[in-house]
């Protein structure tokens, strides 16, 4: 499992044209599931996530994890495992099949108490980014 994070002041997400969800200050979370992911590593990423100092304290620095205020925002996004070494178009054998990468997405929305996306939908992400912190976080 793989997410790419980013603190942002404020994101959302829109299907057809229509939003279906909005965070303020928070993260943005583009997640990847492979084949091989199971619940303990669905539960272990969100733990990480959860406890990932990204936030300034009191004096300025990174030591923050999120709390109150702030929002997670969840996108499923199996090109995280596109592979692109062979050739310019990328394969994505290594992304799960949607029977086996919805469950494990939604279980990690629901560890973070995240706004989500529509899994396996057309996605139009809209972000501001705060920092900007970008971090590629792997759950292995």
């Amino acid at each position: 499992m793989r997410a790419v994070v980013q603190r942002v002041s404020s994101a959302s997400v829109s299907v057809g044209g229509e939003e279906v969800s909005a965070i303020g200050p928070g993260l943005l979370v583009l997640l990847g599931v492979t084949h091989e992911d199971t619940a303990a590593v669905a539960d272990r990423l969100a733990d990480k996530l959860l406890k990932l100092r990204v936030f300034a304290d009191a004096e300025g620095r990174m030591n923050e994890p999120l709390g109150p205020g702030r929002e997670v925002l969840c996108i499923s996004q199996f090109t995280l495992y596109g592979d692109a070494r062979r050739g310019n178009r990328p394969s994505y054998v290594a992304a799960a099949r949607p029977e086996v990468a919805e469950p494990l997405y939604e279980r990690v929305c629901d560890a973070l108490g995240a706004r989500r996306g529509v899994f396996g939908a057309d996605m139009q992400v809209a972000l501001v980014n705060d920092g900007p912190v970008t971090l590629v976080i792997d759950a292995d």
